[in-house]
């Protein structure tokens, strides 16, 4: 499993300034059901909040150390089945499956992790696509156990859709909170150091291997607990969940709001998700517009919304910094 090769990057706003604007984009959601927000578009934040969690966890991975998966989505179903699993077939309560959901999905990332090591670039990304897919059709075809299509019951964390919808606020409150610590800390440097130059943060004493299996285990299992909770919250845990459409959306996500910032994959996920409840009229239209418009992101946008405002902040700063060139030549001897 080895990084992708260093390019150059735009600069993009402290961490700090990302941490305070996220928690005031969250802040303000808690704010719109006050203002007559229907369960309606409640359910649809909700889902872009489940979204904006695999966002963050895939940018950990991609965004700040490099390494390209396909299994977000897999990894939340895996997530949603072990306690849907659990209180089919033993009635365990929602918070040990939960618990369990988030320890089984870690250990798998860990053992993928491991498995992958020596993989590079297309080859690690389909790898992942494999196992993902692999995964789903066993829980598909597996009709004694998981029901196939027809999915199995979760019982309900909360007894309205409130309750959900505050409860993920505060839980991406926690993740983005989480991240931003770690980022900061000298293990994400040794993360950025393994995206920017993994030869270099090898010869520079960086344990490469460790700190690139720790972060896939680290974002599979985020994944799997975001999947976890999601679960309960739609009910009925089926294989759709872990559909490649679901990670195609999430990646998305983060390459339109922003890879290797912090809030850039949670504004990704809201601005992705909530236009596509406007275009779900036009159906199989929204796909292409979506598709067309990743396109040109990665074309002319490659850094991202946060990082294009980001640059353009830094150049208006730059320039009123920067004397005229008529000062520049009366000052010249």
């Amino acid at each position: 499993m080895s990084s992708t090769p260093s390019r150059q990057r735009t600069a993009a706003p402290t961490s700090s300034l990302q941490l305070v604007s996220s928690i005031a984009l969250l802040a303000i959601l808690a704010l719109f059901p006050m203002f007559g927000l229907g369960d309606y578009w409640q359910g649809v934040i909700i889902t872009s909040l489940y979204l904006a969690i695999l966002a963050l966890g895939w940018n950990l991975l991609s965004g700040y150390t490099g390494l390209f998966s396909l299994a977000p989505a897999g990894f939340a179903m895996v997530g949603a089945y072990v306690p849907a699993l659990l209180w089919t077939y033993g009635h365990v309560p929602s918070v040990y499956g939960i618990a369990l959901g988030f320890v089984v999905t870690t250990i798998l990332g860990l053992v993928v992790g491991f498995l992958t090591l020596r993989l590079t670039g297309p080859y690690l990304a389909l790898t992942t696509l494999g196992l993902a897919e692999i995964v789903r059709l066993i829980a598909l075809s597996s009709f004694e156990i998981t029901r196939g299509e027809m999915g199995l019951q979760n019982p309900p964390l909360f007894a309205d859709q409130s309750g959900y919808y505050y409860f993920f606020i505060l839980f991406v409150a926690f993740v983005v909170l989480g991240l931003h610590f770690f980022i900061q800390s000298r293990f994400g440097l040794y993360l950025r150091a393994i995206r920017n130059d993994e030869i270099g943060a090898r010869a520079r004493g960086v344990r490469t291997v460790f700190w690139k299996v720790f972060a896939f285990s680290v974002s599979s299992g985020l994944s799997g607990l975001a999947g976890a909770v999601f679960g309960h919250y739609v009910v009925i845990v089926s294989p759709s969940l872990g559909h490649l459409f679901v990670t195609s959306d999430v990646i998305s996500m983060v390459i339109i709001g922003g890879m290797g910032t912090l809030i850039g994959p949670l504004l990704g996920a809201i601005m992705v998700h909530v236009s596509s409840e406007f275009l779900r009229a036009a159906g199989d239209l929204q796909h292409i517009v979506f598709a067309l418009l990743l396109i040109v992101f990665a074309r002319f946008c490659r850094e991202g919304i946060v990082g294009r405002l980001a640059a353009m902040t830094y150049r208006r700063a730059e320039r009123k910094v920067r004397p005229p060139v008529s000062e520049k030549a009366a000052a010249a001897p």
